[in-house]
């Protein structure tokens, strides 16, 4: 009897279709719902996701994939890796949050980013044992089977993924705690397979790094480990984001009944099947749909690759899924419709389109049905721009970048700037307040005239002028009130640019974001930021940064398209913000920074790849400012991720400023910098604005005294780690008031020594 395709979905979107848990989740800290209000909204989502999976036809559906802010942080609840800072059991919503975000008398725990993708999630801090405080995938498959009807499969961060994903612990004790924490899987795992549970899925996206032999043989002992005793109950094992390494060896020794391999990133897994094969008896999960872009799937090339896994495997043993978790897509294109481009509509697939589109795929493979007719390449034709495409056949990628070296610059900015030791200054942007999210959407429906909306932003810039001189910081911003995202404002003043009216997707907690969607050729068609920086100039003897965001973060943070290559989309938009650089120069503005907040985010994963991407979005940054005087200065900016291997590239960048978070790792990066002679001026992000928290003048002081041990004074900088947007005045002004003192104490250490 012929064996059918099956198909599997894990990861879809947790946020709700329109972002009803990120609502009731802030409704919650806010104190307007109770906890019993929150949960019962939290379930509401989870039970609409699982449904929409289980009408679409999906064989196997996940469970234990959402998370009421982190799966991360769910796993290390689970294992109890609660650090001592933290009081209560792991079900305490305060405890959780507070490891999140802080409180009052505890630093959150470290935030970074997940493997080269926008989410991030809470990095586990590793004191002591492990402990299975609860078994969460089996509370989550229960509940599914009870409320949803359906038999899912239990999926949750396999125990190599969390490890090397954590902190806290000596390299030489890694397989000491691997093999320790695989046999509280273990016990969990006997505890699924004793209620009935057919599969469970272990997300081991670490085994596309590159791995060393010594990690390989960790990795098979630990899953003999966590495999131990089981009788009935199946293992998947899924890789995403690259080819898997090690195949050979990990495919063939691994004792697992399945492995998930991503076959959309690269084509270097199907090589790998083509020239080991892939063992018999073993279930191939093929990703065979995209988890991170939102191009239709080619449903002829899709098929031609499925038909040739089933030959070269067994089609008994072959499942079709997305290629890594969905969660990365906004939900659905159904609310799009009249507010997208019909042809780009056409060329579109979100969450809910991928779900149909795996049914599909297995009625063609299943019951030989006709394939769709796509004609994608003929509707892209329409959006190209051969002016583009020749602006760019000019650049000379041998000679990008600024005449002057950066002490002869610094030197002269310097002596126009006037600044003191230790200069103060803020990301970018203040807090957006209810009053500025009504009047943006009150513009937005065509309520309010534009010359009313910009009087109301001229105001809100003018207070904060005001502000930001009461707490006495040395350089100032505009505050960025006519900005919803710092990707998103650009991208609607750029031509190639597509914008959904939902497409939210989750970028940590209760923060999501809309990315754009380049679907053409980029260009800047007028000023886009030279206005308001001008007026907030004209309010104030101090200097008022120019904030841009540069071309490496508007392409890493947008859906971009898959015809071109990534650094040829970098390069146009680097023109465009050149051109925009040069506005504001010739405005009078003094600096000027272009924030790469995702510059590290985009970095390939596996070592041999990363010196081409790190060479073009280098180049691309200089590109932007190539052009200014040596007297202009130029800051940028980059969030929460890894730095420590990409210091080169970021001094290569030859930014006079670059502002980086040391808040969360409490400045752990410091000892890279005592590594190396960082020889140009940064901003160390001195306290978290991610949490409600207000650092003491001590904490902050601590920072900066910690940092200076291996940061010139003379290029020191002092600022908060992220934009302000996010938070309330009464969180920010007392945290800068107080970043302030610190700072002040600095100069006064500085010049008690001098004398």
């Amino acid at each position: 009897m012929k064996k059918s395709v099956q198909t599997k979905c894990f990861g879809y979107p947790k946020i709700g279709e329109n972002r009803e848990l990120k609502k009731a989740l802030e409704n919650y800290w806010g104190g307007k719902i109770s906890k019993e209000e929150f949960i019962a909204s939290a379930r509401r989502v989870n039970l609409s996701r699982l449904e929409k999976q289980k009408s679409a036809g999906i064989d196997l559906v996940s469970s234990n994939d959402f998370s009421l802010y982190d799966f991360i942080l769910d796993l290390s609840a689970m294992f109890g890796v609660v650090p001592e800072r933290f009081s209560g059991p792991d079900d305490d919503f305060d405890t959780y949050f507070s490891m999140a975000r802080g409180n009052d008398s505890a630093v959150a725990c470290e935030m970074t980013k997940w493997f080269d993708t926008n989410y991030h999630y809470i990095v586990p801090e590793i004191n002591s044992g492990f402990e299975l405080r609860k078994n969460r995938p089996l509370e989550s498959h229960k509940w599914a089977r009870e409320n949803a009807g359906i038999d899912t499969v239990p999926c949750m961060v396999g125990p190599f993924t969390f490890l090397k994903l954590a902190k806290g612990y000596r390299e030489k004790d890694f397989n000491k705690l691997l093999f320790e924490l695989s046999a509280l899987y273990n016990k969990a795992l006997k505890e699924l397979e004793q209620a009935g549970v057919k599969t469970v899925q272990t997300d081991e996206p670490a085994l596309v790094l590159d791995l060393t032999g010594e990690e390989v043989d960790a990795l098979i002992e630990a899953y003999k480990i966590l495999t131990k005793d089981l009788k009935e109950l199946n293992i998947h094992v899924q890789t995403y984001y690259e080819s898997l390494s090690a195949y050979e060896t990990i495919v063939k020794e691994l004792p697992v009944d399945g492995i998930g391999l991503d076959f959309v990133s690269n084509g270097e897994n199907l090589e790998n099947i083509r020239k080991y094969g892939f063992p018999n008896g073993k279930k191939l999960i093929a990703g065979v749909v995209s988890g991170r872009d939102v191009w239709k799937t080619d449903y002829e090339e899709t098929v031609n690759l499925i038909n040739e896994l089933t030959g070269l495997t067994c089609r008994k043993d072959l499942i079709i899924s997305n290629s890594c978790p969905l969660f990365h897509l906004p939900v659905s294109l159904a609310n799009e419709k009249g507010r997208l481009d019909d042809e780009l509509l056409r060329l579109l697939a979100f969450a809910d389109e991928r779900l149909e589109e795996l049914e599909t795929i297995k009625d063609i493979v299943n019951n030989e049905k006709l394939l769709p007719q796509n004609n994608f390449e003929q509707i892209r034709q329409k959006f190209k721009n051969p002016k583009v495409f020749n602006e760019l056949s000019g650049i000379d990628e041998d000679n990008i970048g600024r005449a002057e070296k950066f002490n002869v610059r610094y030197q002269k900015q310097q002596e126009i700037l006037n600044l003191p030791l230790f200069p103060t200054t803020t990301i970018g942007s203040y807090p957006q307040t209810p009053e500025v999210r009504k009047t943006r959407a009150a513009r937005k429906k065509g309520e309010i005239s534009k010359q009313e909306y910009d009087a109301f932003i001229r105001t809100e810039i003018k207070k904060v002028i005001e502000l930001q001189e009461k707490i006495g910081l040395d350089v100032l911003v505009h505050g960025e009130f006519e900005r919803t995202d710092m990707v998103e404002h650009f991208a609607q003043k750029l031509d190639g640019f597509a914008f959904t009216g939902n497409g939210w997707v989750q970028s940590y907690g209760s923060r999501c974001v809309r990315p754009p969607i380049i679907y053409g050729d980029v260009s800047r068609p007028e000023k886009m930021t030279v206005d308001e920086i001008v007026y907030a100039q004209s309010l104030t003897q101090k200097t008022v940064k120019g904030m841009l965001t540069g071309p490496v973060t508007i392409l890493n943070w947008s859906f971009s398209r898959k015809d071109i290559p990534g650094k040829e989309i970098a390069f146009q938009i680097a023109l465009a913000i050149k051109q925009e650089v040069a506005d504001l120069e010739k405005a009078g503005i003094k600096i000027i920074q272009i924030d790469e907040a995702a510059f590290r985010e985009g970095m390939p994963l596996k070592q041999a790849k990363q010196k081409h991407y790190l060479d073009w979005a280098v180049k691309a940054f200089k590109l932007t400012n190539e052009d200014v005087k040596p007297k202009t200065q130029i800051h940028t900016h980059m969030c929460y991720s890894e730095f420590n291997e990409i210091l080169g590239s970021i001094h290569a960048m030859d930014a006079d400023v670059i502002s980086i978070e040391a808040s969360r790792s409490r400045g752990e990066i410091i000892e890279v910098f005592e590594k190396i002679n960082y020889d140009q001026g940064i901003g160390l992000g001195v306290y978290d604005i991610h949490s409600p928290r207000v650092p003491s003048v001590r904490e902050i002081e601590s920072v900066i005294d910690g940092s200076a041990r291996a940061i010139d004074r003379r290029l020191f900088w002092i600022n908060p780690d992220c934009g302000l947007k996010t938070r309330g005045y009464e969180e920010t002004v007392p945290a800068l008031e107080n970043m302030v003192l610190a700072a002040g104490r600095a100069r006064e250490k500085a010049m008690a020594v001098n004398s």
